[in-house]
């Protein structure tokens, strides 16, 4: 498992500045973490390595055996219109009464394993936040990606964080502002990069997901495969 630590540098975290102390609610835990602020044009995310080695190698063990992915179609995508196998693999976890719809997909999530319910405590406990669905992403090796995308679905509670928790192989993250984007961006605007480490935890306040695009993208020299926990606060179903 050392292949997957991973020193962060200054160095790692480009196109944004960042600032040491977290947004995040006061906790003890707080104290004992090297928070990284991540800032930009509408840029807002805080970054620290969460679990030790030992911890992540296990909990990492634990989601390989534990957590049961989608098969059939709902291991597919509908992008503009058509459908497409996902290029990972995905389960969603959560509390009754919820649904998420993204990709042309509306699912319901499994009840909670002790696995991701340790998981989501921990982030719940330093981040001062309360989450209650997860989305889970598997990427067998560098192959595995997901595009460009924002985490803005009209489920999700108006103004919460989404947190990002990765196990496994170290991959690059990347932000990209919506001016950007395309063939004729609007204006030229620096991407941000950085790479989630082991055990890592990325927070991703608002206004992030309203500015900027995200991506994991193709890393084919990377060859073990990353488990990446998104928790989210996903409003109910109204009666």
């Amino acid at each position: 498992m050392d292949k997957f630590l991973v020193r962060q540098d200054p160095g790692d975290l480009q196109g944004g500045g960042e600032e040491p102390a977290p947004t995040g609610g006061a906790s003890g835990d707080l104290q004992n973490l090297n928070w990284r602020h991540l800032r930009a044009e509408g840029l807002n995310c805080d970054y620290t390595v969460l679990f030790s080695k030992a911890e992540a190698d296990n909990i990492f063990q634990e989601l390989e055996q534990e957590v049961e992915y989608f098969t059939g179609a709902l291991a597919k995508v509908q992008v503009f219109g058509k459908w497409h196998s996902v290029p990972r693999k995905q389960a969603t976890y959560g509390d009754a009464g919820l649904t998420y719809t993204f990709s042309g997909l509306t699912l319901t999530p499994k009840p909670w394993i002790p696995v991701l319910e340790r998981v989501r405590d921990r982030v719940c406990r330093v981040t001062g936040q309360t989450f209650n669905f997860v989305l889970v992403n598997r990427y067998k090796d560098g192959c595995d990606h997901i595009g460009e995308h924002r985490d803005d679905e009209r489920e999700l509670a108006p103004g919460s964080p989404i947190a990002s928790v990765s196990f496994g192989a170290c991959r690059d993250f990347l932000f990209r502002h919506k001016d950007s984007r395309g063939k004729r961006p609007r204006r030229p605007v620096e991407v941000v990069r950085l790479q989630l480490a082991h055990g890592s935890l990325l927070l991703m306040n608002h206004p992030t997901n309203t500015h900027w695009y995200h991506s994991l993208p193709v890393r084919k020299r990377v060859l073990a495969p990353r488990v990446n926990l998104t928790f989210r606060k996903i409003l109910p179903i109204k009666k």
